[in-house]
């Protein structure tokens, strides 16, 4: 038997930050995002001598004793956090299986692609071993296993993202209670929205933690010009979500601007000179506006280029040494099959 998954990563449209503690449990956070045709795979073959462990877009491997208790630290953390948590969570007897994974993003990209991988994983082991979980379910224990059992700095809607799938409109309240409003879009606008949206890879990564930690420094103790901005960017966030609800597609790069001005406000290391130059060359060939998807530093950043701007843009932005990423907006979430 072959149990395999897949979970797509997503755009953060507007809003993120907000739904990172303690900010979504001081004031309530609400997120919207998009999922795109980039993955994080996962497939599992039970049966063996020994578990393996094989992430094969960063050609590493792992063989483990099957009766070890794996732990959740160094290399392979969340697939072996994963595994612990299902073991433990639903009396489970370890048996060898190799996992094998792959996800079509790098790490400290921005795309979620850490949250992704622990969607897929759980995924996984969920089809395996027939676990009852719903969409919901899925999404709130990956969150649990990447930020408290493995202690990794986050927030929670890329755990949502990847499960449900498509645009989404997430709120996060102060009990931890995540309601997912799934965005009903006209075709034409998703097409609209996807030849416009120039998704762009800045060839650097970044570690989010050092940001993410900040921001949470800057809320507990109040610091005003960061709070604010988090206020700004949740009520984006409502706006950007009926502007492409109506179809107003016109006032996306505004938006996108602001959103930009205000995530910068949010913590240090947001923004830098190169990000800074790549931002004003695209501006200035045609963009009405962008913004880095996810924690900020490096990673995809992307830019709202109407009419056939996008072409213009993209040939300003070869001097920086990035690349364009081709992508479609998806309307699913987590997949899990067994064959």
């Amino acid at each position: 038997m072959i149990i395999r998954s897949k979970a797509p990563l997503r755009l953060g449209l507007a809003g993120g930050g907000t739904d990172v503690s303690p900010y979504s449990e001081i004031f309530g956070g609400a997120v919207l995002n998009a999922t795109i045709n980039l993955y994080a795979y996962a497939t599992i073959i039970p049966g063996g001598d020994k578990t393996l462990f094989r992430a094969e877009d960063k050609n590493e491997a792992m063989e483990i004793a099957s009766e070890t208790v794996h732990g959740s630290t160094g290399s392979f953390s969340i697939a072996k956090g994963v595994y612990d948590r299902v073991i433990s969570e639903f009396g489970l007897k370890p048996a060898p299986f190799s996992l094998t994974t792959y996800v079509d993003a790098p790490a400290g990209s921005g795309l979620g692609s850490s949250s992704t991988l622990a969607v897929a994983v759980l995924g996984a082991f969920a089809e395996w071993f027939r676990l009852p979980l719903g969409e919901y379910d899925i999404a709130r224990l990956a969150w649990d296993i990447e930020r408290n059992d493995l202690g990794m700095a986050g927030g929670k809607q890329d755990q949502y993202a990847a499960t449900f799938g498509g645009f989404n409109f997430m709120e996060f309240s102060g009990n931890g209670k995540v309601i997912v409003n799934p965005l009903r879009i006209r075709d034409q606008i998703l097409n609209e929205l996807s030849n416009n949206i120039l998704l762009y890879y800045t060839s650097t990564s970044r570690l989010s933690s050092s940001i993410i930690a900040e921001q949470q420094h800057n809320v507990r103790n109040d610091v005003k010009e960061s709070v604010e901005a988090m206020h700004k960017l949740k009520e984006l966030s409502v706006r950007m979500k009926e502007v492409i609800l109506k179809g107003e597609l016109d006032e996306l790069g505004e938006l996108f601007n602001l959103s930009w001005e205000y995530k910068k406000q949010m913590a240090d290391g947001i923004t830098n000179r190169d990000i800074d130059l790549i931002y004003r060359a695209a501006l200035d060939a045609g963009a009405t506006g962008g913004k880095i998807s996810g924690a900020g530093g490096g990673g995809f950043i992307f830019f709202y280029c109407p009419g056939n701007t996008r072409y213009r843009v993209l040939r300003a932005l070869e001097k920086f040494g990035g690349r364009e990423q081709k992508y479609q907006f998806t309307k699913n979430g987590l997949v899990t099959w067994s064959i």
